[in-house]
């Protein structure tokens, strides 16, 4: 975990309120480090609700095979989460250690073992002591406590700098539900379905089928909206649980995806995601600059998204951002190789609300000095218009800074 905190981190962090049916606990394991929080440990209610979506690499970590094959088999009773040591290419050794880390928590919890639900983040390629849970995760369910959910994001950091935490309240059926979500991720983030870790809960009383409609949906406009680095974690994973604890207020159960009841729910969901994904960004590894790219004028959504990704992932164009340097031939050079329709001559660029280029040459009225003087704030929007169609994107990265390399350069020692 790096020392300083990044410049980008929140003023202050919103007060998380307690979902009927989520209980937390966090413990000192030693999975890497001597006296540090490294295991986060959530107990649920019975007929808690669940859904996730996960990496796609076909490298993926153990925890994230045993989310995968025990999703849909009864939902969640506890969720434990472990930082220091990813579980991932540790072969046997390593489905091994999953299932013996639910085994502990299963008894915790006084479920089945398919009820128990495990993410694993730190170094791939170490073998992991699930014995090192033993004791651990009783001591964890004795003492869990709705109101900890600060403590629940700082167990789950390797090298952020904050913890991050979201809340939102929505309602359904004219009764108000809660929806609290934590996250971490400053590095190996280029996410395809989730961002390294993040922890969704709510109150309310929907379907697991429905969780996954509307997390998968709500994934694609946040979470895979996010890049700092361009490289995918063995161990992503994006779960949601629903206690369905409001129902006991009268809120109504929800069974379709389809139901009108959704709308501000769904709406909030996504503000929550995004909030969760944007903090991710602003947290990058060695990040001083939090970067907005948006791209309008494509020939569809698809190929927006690909430009958009195209530019936020270019090295050139996040070290240049980090020189405080308007660059904007490395935007184009990074819309060119994107492989998706462009014309070079209707291209225009914006960095803020000042246009650099328009139609394939600098911009007539280009000033310099205006140009880095906004280069030189610490949020930095780049827009592209492409001028043949009426796609749109949006992606959020950070710049691109030495401290990068030396955090990565020093991760495993």
């Amino acid at each position: 975990m790096s020392k300083s905190i990044s410049p980008l981190a929140p003023k202050s962090y919103p007060t998380l309120p307690a979902i009927e049916g989520v209980r937390i606990a966090t413990a000192e394991a030693g999975i890497r480090y001597k006296n540090r929080t490294d295991v986060l440990y959530v107990a649920f209610a019975k007929d808690t609700a669940v859904a996730g979506v996960f990496t796609r690499s076909k490298c993926p970590s153990a925890p994230v095979d045993w989310c995968r094959k025990n999703l849909g088999k009864g939902g969640a009773r506890a969720l434990v989460v472990n930082s220091g040591n990813a579980n991932a290419f540790t072969g046997k050794k390593g489905s091994d250690a999953v299932k013996l880390t639910a085994d502990f928590a299963a008894k915790a919890a006084s479920c089945r073992a398919s009820q128990v639900f495990i993410a694993s983040t730190g170094v791939i390629g170490e073998p992991l002591d699930a014995m090192k849970f033993k004791g651990v995760l009783e001591s964890c369910e004795k003492k869990a406590k709705p109101l900890a959910w600060v403590d629940a994001a700082k167990a789950i950091m390797t090298t952020d700098t904050f913890p991050k935490v979201a809340t939102r309240t929505a309602m359904i059926g004219g009764v108000p539900v809660t929806i609290n979500g934590i996250a971490k991720g400053a590095g190996m983030i280029a996410p395809d379905m989730a961002t390294m870790l993040s922890f969704i809960f709510t109150d309310a009383p929907i379907a697991a089928p429905v969780l996954q409609a509307l997390l998968k949906k709500g994934a694609d406009k946040s979470f895979n909206c996010v890049t700092v680095d361009s490289d995918t974690s063995t161990s992503d994973t994006l779960l949601f649980f629903a206690t369905g604890a409001a129902g006991k207020r009268g809120a109504p159960a929800i069974t379709l995806p389809s139901d009108r009841r959704l709308k501000e729910f769904r709406q909030e969901l996504e503000a929550l995601l995004s909030d969760l994904a944007q903090q991710v960004a602003r947290d990058g590894e060695g990040a001083r600059k939090f970067v907005t790219v948006k791209i309008t004028g494509a020939s569809g959504a698809i190929s927006a998204k690909r430009i958009a990704m195209s530019v936020a992932n270019s090295p050139l164009v996040k070290t240049a951002v980090a020189g405080e340097d308007a660059n904007w031939g490395r935007v184009v050079m990074a819309v060119g190789k994107a492989g998706e329709p462009a014309e070079r001559d209707k291209l225009a660029i914006w960095f803020g609300d000042i246009r650099v280029a328009v139609k394939g040459a600098r911009d007539p009225a280009y000033d310099e000095s205006a140009t880095t003087a906004y280069m030189r704030g610490q949020e930095i929007t780049i827009r592209v218009d492409l001028g043949l169609g009426r796609g749109e994107a949006t992606v959020w990265t950070c710049d691109l800074t030495k401290e990068y390399v030396e955090i990565n350069g020093d991760y495993r020692s």
